[in-house]
């Protein structure tokens, strides 16, 4: 499955893309998490990021759609993939879907995040996540079972993104709304959209996300799945069992010959009989008379050639 994640910051797409990961076995590519590990590498894709940054310039289409690329081309990705946070804008959506169909591998699906702004603030400002795992867990909806040490790994390394404060996030809601909300448009467009609310616990929101892409993607998986074909085989070699189990193939083969065989035969038959039925009438007409002839010429030659008076 290919499937684009949409939604304002905060509204939940980095958490249920790594549950969809894991559930669908395909890899989530995360345009954050791309640019960061490549910083940290320090590789060439990283270094383009960090003059980028340390220009006070945000990280140009070309760089982002070309780390996207790279991970879209990896061995991980035949079976598809989950993107989260790309594309941003319409620019990008368009490359996307350009560098996709000449790999032949087009988008299925957009899920699009919907969440009312008040529930969308906690969401962000409550915001914490692991250093060591990458766990997220929210103070207000999600928190952890023992203050500040992560659930999954238990480590304390528990940190808040800087832009995850009220004053940098409304700066990045505005920002959002300017330049992806138009691409909620752009993929109706294209009868991809699918929107969801996500304003439920995360149990509920990723269930009622896995029932739109079952539903939207996966039908048509199970058409050509192995069980049908089994099916369709069993059907077809049944019908060649005669009683006994004994296999006839050649029976199977004969019945259209003979099929063919019956209108000829019948065709054939009245052709030859109504012929003769016309042809013998007239001859027996024809024996009849003769025969009163010779009788009258008889008895007139005995009659000595006279005929009895009327």
């Amino acid at each position: 499955m290919r499937i684009v994640l949409l939604g304002a910051p905060g509204s939940g797409k980095g958490t249920q893309a790594k549950l969809l990961s894991v559930h669908y076995r395909v890899p989530q590519i995360s345009t954050g998490d791309i640019l960061r590990a490549a910083v940290e590498a320090d590789n060439e894709l990283g270094k383009r990021v960090s003059a980028s940054l340390k220009a006070g310039q945000l990280v140009s289409d070309g760089i982002v759609i070309d780390a996207v690329t790279d991970n879209l081309r990896a061995p991980d990705s035949r079976r598809g993939f989950i993107l989260d946070g790309f594309p941003r804008n319409i620019p990008q959506a368009q490359e996307l879907d350009t560098r996709l169909s000449w790999m032949d591998r087009p988008l299925q699906l957009a899920l699009n995040f919907c969440i009312e702004p008040e529930h969308l603030l906690k969401r962000v400002t409550g915001r914490i996540t692991c250093g060591d795992c990458g766990a997220i867990f929210n103070r207000y909806f999600i928190p952890t079972e023992k203050r500040g040490v992560c659930d999954q790994c238990g480590s304390a390394n528990l940190t808040r993104r800087s832009d995850d404060q009220a004053k940098t996030f409304s700066k990045r809601l505005d920002a959002y709304l300017g330049e992806s909300e138009p691409l909620i448009d752009y993929f109706r467009a294209q009868q991809k959209l699918r929107t969801v609310q996500v304003e439920d616990d995360t149990a509920q929101v990723f269930e009622t996300i896995c029932s739109v892409i079952d539903a939207e993607i996966r039908p048509f998986d199970k058409k050509v799945s192995a069980g049908d074909v089994m099916t369709r085989s069993a059907s077809l070699t049944t019908s060649r069992v005669i009683s006994g189990g004994a296999v006839e193939r050649a029976k199977v083969k004969k019945k259209p010959a003979a099929a063919k065989a019956k209108p000829k035969a019948v065709i054939k038959k009245k052709a030859v009989k109504k012929p003769v039925a016309a042809k013998a009438k007239p001859k027996a007409a024809a024996r009849g008379k003769t025969t009163k002839t010779a009788v009258q010429k008889k008895q007139t030659a005995r009659s000595g050639g006279r005929t009895k008076p009327r």
